[in-house]
């Protein structure tokens, strides 16, 4: 009896092996296991950790805040990316750039800095150069102005992401209510920029005090609304040599143009060249007294808004003031990119990469329209298409000058716009005032070759 139930035993085993065997990969077939991809989970975990950024406010005119867009890219990106957290410390334009540049003294700032094309901050051998880790397909996706404005003894140290520049906004309740027609098209020459800007200055109560004025803007240094002006006659502030070249015929015609302004043709309020930057603008948005202002294109989201809420005007774009030069011109900082500060470990510093990477991608540089601004990629077109006003100002990028690329342009910057205020305050001839920064231009070259 004992063999019997042995022998069934064996049989039973036997055959549970024939089934198992046979069926196993019929099984397989039918419910196939998940691949493991042991490549992806490698590069999840390749880097965790905390990358710290900090950076300005720009309005975003889809939600009426100043952080919104970057926001975004930062939850998208750590999303994307597991275990990686940006730390984001946001600026303001009052006090962060004093922040940015004493954090770089003290050896502590941000893993990712707003660099914008700061040659003073390029030069310091802080950052972390960026060509190592892009391909000549990238580079070459950016364009040209963009990457050279990040761009510093062979090296780029930056990332571009978007461009802005200065127009002329015209307040167009009030040029209809003097009957003062607008320039054709947006573009004027200096002489009949300054018939309609005396036909706008006014006194509206009947008293003797002029209260209306048809220019408004402000002088400081980091800040370029009134460079159009300067640069119209063919000026140049730093030639292809490298060398300051601010002093020629074209120079002392740009400073004698922007002092007529208040000094001979007396357009402006009287506080021009001594006002601060909130003063001059709030004259233009606020108290609307102010027929033409140069602005930042990051401004008109703040118009629109104004006009939509009711507080605002009916405005319209247009086109500095020609010159001997021929063609309308701008000067702005306004190429903004990203650094990144030197970074001992290697997986970080590649991750850092990534994520400024991710910030310009096409995908977002065509979202740039709610922030003002213009795309820096070449294969990203106009994104203005449905706002006449911000197109008009795309056709007009290619005359933008960007910052000159010298190490001491903040210095220069400084020595320049203070000779211009003392001009405009009528301290000193256009002539003086070339002669007397080229002088201090000149000082300041040569105490750094020693």
């Amino acid at each position: 009896m004992k063999k019997i139930r042995k022998k069934w035993l064996i049989t039973c085993i036997y055959i549970v092996l024939i089934l198992f065997i046979a069926g196993g990969p019929l099984y397989l077939m039918k419910f196939h296991p998940k691949a493991v991809d042991y490549n992806a989970t490698k590069k999840q975990t390749e880097w965790r950790g905390v990358i710290s950024f900090w950076d300005f406010p720009r309005l975003d005119k889809k939600t009426g805040t100043n952080f919104r867009w970057i926001y975004e890219k930062i939850r998208a990106f750590e999303k994307e990316n597991p275990g990686v957290y940006i730390d984001f410390k946001p600026l303001d334009w009052e006090k962060g750039g004093i922040k940015l540049d004493t954090a770089i003294k003290m050896g502590n700032p941000p893993d990712i800095l707003p660099i914008g094309s700061d040659y003073s901050i390029l030069s310091k051998e802080v950052l972390q150069p960026l060509d190592p880790y892009l391909t000549n397909e990238e580079i070459n996706s950016f364009k040209e102005d963009a990457i050279k404005a990040v761009s510093y003894n062979g090296h780029i140290w930056g990332l571009p992401w978007m461009l802005s520049t200065y127009t002329l906004v015209l307040n167009l309740d009030l040029f209809h209510e003097k009957g003062v027609e607008p320039p054709v098209d947006g573009n004027w020459t200096y002489e009949e920029f300054i018939e309609k800007l005396q036909q706008l200055t006014y006194d509206s109560k009947g008293n003797g005090k002029i209260d209306h004025f048809g220019f408004n803007s402000f002088v400081q240094s980091g800040y370029y609304n009134i460079w159009g002006i300067l640069l119209s006659d063919g000026g140049e502030v730093i030639n292809n040599d490298f060398q300051y070249a601010f002093y020629d015929e074209a120079a002392v015609m740009g400073v004698e143009k922007l002092i007529h302004l208040k000094q001979k043709y007396n357009v402006t309020p009287a506080d021009f060249g001594e006002n601060t930057s909130n003063a001059a603008w709030t004259s233009f948005y606020k108290d609307k007294n102010v027929a033409v202002y140069p602005v930042g294109t990051w401004a008109l989201n703040v118009l629109e808004n104004l006009k939509n809420e009711g507080t605002g005007f009916d405005y319209q774009v247009a086109n500095y003031p020609t010159g001997k030069l021929g063609k309308p011109i701008t000067m702005a900082s306004g190429v903004g990119a990203y650094g990144i500060y030197k970074q001992e470990e290697s997986k970080k510093l590649e991750m850092c990469v990534k994520f400024l990477k991710y910030l310009s991608a096409e995908e977002h540089q065509k979202e740039l329209g709610r922030l003002g601004v213009f795309p820096v990629k070449k294969k990203v077109d106009n994104i203005y298409v449905d706002d006449a006003m911000m197109t008009k100002i795309y056709e007009n990028v290619e005359n933008i000058k960007i910052i000159p690329p010298h190490p001491y342009w903040k210095e220069i910057d400084k020595i320049l716009q203070n000779e211009i205020r003392m001009g405009i305050l009528e301290n000193k001839s256009p002539q003086q005032v070339i002669n007397d920064a080229q002088e201090k231009v000149n000082t300041l070259l040569n105490a750094t070759k020693k």
